[in-house]
C-alpha cells in the first residue's frame, strides 16, 4: 500500500542534540495537528508509521527520534545520559521550532510519560491525547511501579555490558511476560531494540530515575481528554489501573487491544488508528 502521507524528513540542531524529525502531511484531511512520541530504543518511524498511514483526522503528524534513538544524536556521535526532562525540553524545541502552538499529543511507552510530562507543563498547547501503555502508568500500586523498574534496570546494565540481546531479552520478559510470540517475532523485536543499546539503556535509566520524584497523582491530575490503549496479553494489573482511572476519572477512556502485549502500536496499528480516529470524532463533538 502507497502511504496517503507526504513524508518530509528534517533535522533541528540543537546545541546539545541533532533532533530527526518526520513531518506528513496531507491536504484532503481535517486541518489539524498531532504529534507522536515513541518509546524507548526503537525509532519513531519504525513505531508509527504504519499507524500514521490510517489516520484519517489529522493533516500535519509530526514524528519525533527522540535522544538514543533512531537518527537522532549528540553533535560529539557519542551515547550520552538525559533525563526525562531533557525529553520533555526536546519536545518543546520541536513544536517551537514548527511554530506549532497547539495539536494534539499521542506517545508509546516512554513516550506516554514524555507526552503527559509536556502536558502538565504546556497545558493550553495539547488538545486530545493518546497513550499507549505510557510508563509509570503499570500498576495501581506506585511501590510495586517502582519495585518494576529495578528490573529494568538490571536490563539497562546488561545493555551496557558485552551481552546486549540479553538485556533486551530481560527487556522484554519484564515489560511482556503473557506475550505470545515466535522466534521471528521476537528476533524482530530484538533487532530493533538492540540498534542502539547504550542510547536504549539511557532511555531506560531516565525513566528509573524520574519516577522516583514523580508525583503520580498530580501528573494524571493534570492530563486533559486521554485515549488509553493497553494490549489484552499486558499484565492484569496495567488494566486493572486503566479501568480504574477510566471509572473515576470523566476524562480517561481506557480501550483494551486483543491480540497484542507492549508491542501493539507494531501489532495493531490499524485498530489503535481506527479507534484514534473515532475517539477524535468524539472529542470534537463534544
Amino acid at each position: 500500500m502507497k502511504h496517503p502521507f507526504h513524508c518530509q524528513i528534517e533535522t533541528l540542531v540543537l546545541p546539545d542534540q541533532h533532533l530527526r524529525y518526520r513531518l506528513y502531511t496531507r491536504n484532503d484531511l481535517p486541518e489539524r495537528r498531532l504529534v507522536l512520541v515513541h518509546g524507548a530504543g526503537v525509532a519513531g518511524k519504525d513505531t508509527w508509521e504504519m499507524l500514521v498511514a490510517f489516520l484519517q483526522q489529522w493533516s500535519s503528524v509530526l514524528v519525533l527520534d527522540q535522544r538514543g534513538a533512531g537518527e537522532s544524536c549528540y553533535p560529539d556521535q557519542q551515547e550520552h545520559s538525559f533525563t526525562l526532562m531533557n525529553l520533555v525540553s526536546d519536545l518543546s524545541a520541536l513544536v517551537n521550532h514548527l511554530h506549532w502552538d497547539y495539536f494534539d499529543l499521542g506517545g508509546y511507552s516512554l513516550g506516554g510519560l514524555v507526552s503527559m510530562l509536556y502536558k502538565q507543563q504546556y497545558s493550553d498547547r495539547v488538545g486530545k491525547q493518546f497513550l499507549l501503555e505510557s510508563a509509570l502508568l503499570d500498576r495501581i500500586c506506585m511501590e510495586e511501579t517502582i519495585l518494576l523498574r529495578d528490573k529494568y534496570s538490571q536490563a539497562a546494565d546488561l545493555l551496557r555490558g558485552q551481552d546486549v540481546n540479553t538485556g533486551v531479552k530481560q527487556f522484554l520478559d519484564t515489560i511482556s511476560p503473557n506475550r505470545r510470540t515466535t522466534e521471528q517475532a521476537d528476533q524482530m523485536a530484538i533487532s530493533r531494540l538492540a540498534y542502539r543499546p547504550l542510547g536504549f539503556a539511557f532511555a531506560l535509566d531516565a525513566v528509573s530515575h524520574g519516577i522516583r520524584s514523580l508525583d503520580r497523582s498530580a501528573l494524571i491530575a493534570a492530563q486533559g481528554d486521554v485515549s488509553s490503549f493497553i494490549g489484552g496479553q499486558s499484565v492484569e494489573l496495567m488494566h486493572q489501573l486503566h479501568a480504574d482511572l477510566a471509572t473515576t476519572l470523566p476524562n480517561w477512556h481506557y480501550f483494551l487491544v486483543p491480540g497484542t502485549d507492549h508491542s501493539l502500536p507494531f501489532q495493531k496499528p490499524r485498530q489503535i488508528a481506527r479507534i484514534m480516529n473515532q475517539e477524535m470524532q468524539r472529542y470534537l463533538a463534544n
